[in-house]
């Protein structure tokens, strides 16, 4: 009885080591990326322009009178390349100082913020108008439409700007590509990257404690066996 304790024990181990071993292999590569980068780094803060922003916002209409009809729900003040703005609804930009509406950022303005916001003297390689993203775009998740600006840089640096709002939303380069790929098979969300509750994640977790479970079970059989 106590040799098929062992076999069995041993066959559950095994089969459970080659089937989960890759992925294991994957959480460890992983891991050791993550602990051995600075996660501010991988964010592009070092990329960042530090400064204040823009102008002192002088002679501002009132919000009240920009538009009859609008039902002001929230309303923000911002600056859109060194010009103040009323942010309202999170969908309309109105000229502080005017009370004009105005549309979408065009590609010249969102090159105009991007040089503002990005440090160094990089060049411009091209810009592109994004109206949707897969779910594995580095850019998934954020407000579209958007502009994509592509700079003349080693590590492929890319600025993203909200076309509607004129923000400044995201930087991306290729070691924070490096992080998102790495982080797909941590987090084992094969579908969209950023789910870490999803059924395989959990139910490999279960497979590997399983594993361990089974690896000290042989290791006290053995060593009773030892031992008598």
């Amino acid at each position: 009885m106590r040799k098929n304790n062992q076999y069995y024990t041993r066959r559950i181990h095994r089969f459970l080591g080659v089937f989960i071993g890759i992925q294991f292999l994957f959480w460890t590569v992983s891991g050791l990326y993550f602990s051995w980068t600075d996660i501010d780094e991988i964010h592009g803060d070092h990329f960042h322009q530090n400064h204040m922003m823009h102008l002192t916002a002088n002679n501002l209409v009132d919000p009240s009178s920009l538009d009859s009809t609008l039902e002001v729900a929230n309303l923000e003040l911002r600056f859109v390349n060194h010009q103040p703005y009323y942010w309202i609804n999170q969908e309309k930009l109105f000229h502080a100082q005017t009370g004009q509406a105005r549309g979408e950022i065009t590609e010249e303005e969102a090159k105009q913020i991007a040089m503002i916001y990005i440090k160094g003297d990089f060049g411009i390689e091209s810009a592109e108008y994004l109206t949707e993203t897969g779910s594995h775009h580095e850019y998934r998740g954020r407000p579209l439409p958007a502009w994509a600006i592509h700079f003349d840089h080693p590590e492929k640096l890319t600025a993203y700007i909200d076309a509607k709002s004129g923000n400044f939303e995201r930087v991306r380069h290729r070691n924070w590509r490096w992080f998102d790929f790495l982080w797909m098979f941590h987090t084992m969300d094969y579908a969209g990257r950023d789910n870490f509750n999803n059924l395989l994640l959990r139910a490999f977790s279960l497979f590997g404690l399983a594993t361990i479970v089974s690896g000290f079970t042989l290791f006290f059989m053995t060593t009773k066996k030892s031992k008598k």
